[in-house]
């Protein structure tokens, strides 16, 4: 009998479950200033997340924007932090990591005090024009501030403690996003507080955020563990033969492998694309479906409180399984959600289907999000895996800003506010709105290239993973 208890107690999902555990406890090899990052992360990621998901709503209430004009505004953030992410490691990297967050941080708080200002006195001219400009000052320092966290988590751990460092970062975003979720509804519903105190949070944010990098991020030198050793100076390591980046850019550009990845990145814009519709289309559609005092917020947290749980359950699970099938499966039920929103509700029953689509969306996410990065790096010649890694945000870039501008066409076709005194709601709920003039048709249009670009995926597997270095792995698995 307790040999039979030994074995059930070994089962190979329980020790990888276990070791996923165990493996958070490297970072007692870890520097003061890890933890601090890690702090500064998570007060970081709750306003960017907040703001990210109250930011059409605050533009039209507190402003004045229509639906069409605050995703104009949200394509200017949006865009212009994806530009600003293509230089900003060149720029963090100069400044160095203290230096780096005393300028973007100090540049966040000034920029939202000015949000704080001009959203609560309404005698200010010129608001609406202040706000566009604050919000679009804000993508260069954003994108200071995600390169310089990845730098910083990698030189405040070991070779040992890196994996289990970025996990926990991971982690620590994502509870900063249900946080920030949570947030919203403790302004806008508990305290009944105008939409610009979410920005007063992110005043506070970035102080406590410029007072821990002062106290407790002092150095900035690599860190290695006891039994690593310095890298080899340049001067004194063996000449390697690099590619200049035109070379290099040029040979990708030849390659037929190239052109296959980036077809099938182009096939999951649609699933991709859903990330976009969170914050661009369903605070509005809650808002005008359930009503005014839609919960938004704390639906916003279920994404990232599943992730929470997902990272930690799912993913020692998942590993085990061929790259490409998750991919797939993952991407077809990410997309199967905005099927799910399609369902006609109102009222209280729109909060059962959204919560059904986001858990949906969620387990999706938990399959294929990590396998994109993988499917890249394997797919990708060696020596090119970072060349690819960045043009697959190209595909993107492209996306989001085709979604992020017709955000408010779309809204204003099938999710329209109604003059004062009027809800959506209500002429849902007497049959006043056709099917093909409801939200739900939106989700239907929306949700139709997301779920065929996965099943065209699966459907040219073969060509797709023609030369993936890991198929061998995965065929000597099986």
């Amino acid at each position: 009998m307790r040999t039979q208890v030994a074995e059930k107690s070994t089962h190979p999902v329980i020790s990888y479950l276990i070791a996923y555990l165990k493996d958070f406890r490297v970072l007692r090899e870890t520097r003061i200033e890890y933890w601090a990052l890690q702090i500064v992360n998570f007060l970081d990621c709750t306003i960017f997340f907040a703001m990210l998901n109250i930011a059409t709503v605050m533009l039209s209430d507190d402003f004045g924007f229509s639906d069409k004009q605050a995703g104009w505004v949200l394509t200017a953030f949006s865009s212009g932090t994806t530009i600003c992410l293509l230089f900003s490691g060149l720029v963090t990297d100069w400044l160095g990591i203290r230096v780096s967050m005393y300028v973007a941080m100090g540049a966040m708080l000034l920029l939202r005090v000015v949000v704080v200002w001009v959203g609560l006195d309404h005698s200010v001219p010129f608001r609406g024009t202040i706000v566009t400009g604050a919000f679009i000052l804000m993508a260069p320092f954003m994108a200071m501030i995600q390169t310089m966290f990845q730098a910083a988590n990698k030189r405040f751990t070991t070779g040992k403690s890196r994996s289990a460092g970025f996990n926990l970062w991971y982690l620590f975003m994502n509870v900063g996003a249900a946080a920030g979720g949570f947030l919203i509804d403790i302004v806008w519903l508990w305290l009944e507080l105008p939409n610009a105190h979410i920005f007063t949070y992110g005043v506070f944010a970035a102080v406590a955020s410029i007072v821990m990098t002062l106290f407790f991020i002092r150095r900035e030198e690599q860190l290695y563990g006891p039994s690593e050793q310095p890298a080899v100076p340049a001067a004194a390591a063996e000449p390697v033969k690099r590619l200049s980046p035109w070379e290099n850019f040029t040979r990708v550009m030849a390659s037929q492998v190239f052109w296959r990845f980036t077809i099938l990145i182009t096939l999951l814009l649609g699933v991709r694309a859903v990330f976009a519709y969170m914050y661009l289309l369903f605070p509005k559609y809650w808002l005008r479906v359930i009503g005014p005092d839609a919960k938004m917020g704390t639906l916003q947290a279920i994404n990232p409180i599943l992730i929470i749980f997902g990272l930690i359950v799912l993913i020692p699970i998942l590993h085990r399984f061929n790259v490409y099938k998750m991919l797939v499966y993952g991407a077809m039920i990410s997309a199967l959600s905005l099927f799910i929103m399609a369902i006609p509700s109102y009222g209280v029953e729109t909060y059962y289907v959204s919560i059904a689509a986001l858990i949906a969306l969620s387990i999706g996410e938990l399959i294929w999000s990590p396998r994109l990065t993988e499917y890249t790096a394997a797919i990708a010649p060696e020596g090119q895996e970072g060349v690819y890694l960045g043009l697959s945000m190209l595909p993107w870039f492209f996306a989001k800003m085709y979604v992020s501008f017709f955000s408010g066409y779309w809204l204003e076709r099938f999710v329209p506010e109604l003059p004062e005194g009027e809800l959506l709601r209500d002429r849902l709920a007497a049959g006043a709105v056709s099917f093909w003039d409801s939200p739900s048709a939106l989700w239907i249009y929306l949700g139709i290239p997301a779920i065929l670009g996965p099943l065209v995926a699966l459907l040219f597997k073969s060509f797709f993973t023609k030369g993936a270095k890991f198929e061998k792995s995965a065929a000597a698995a099986h």
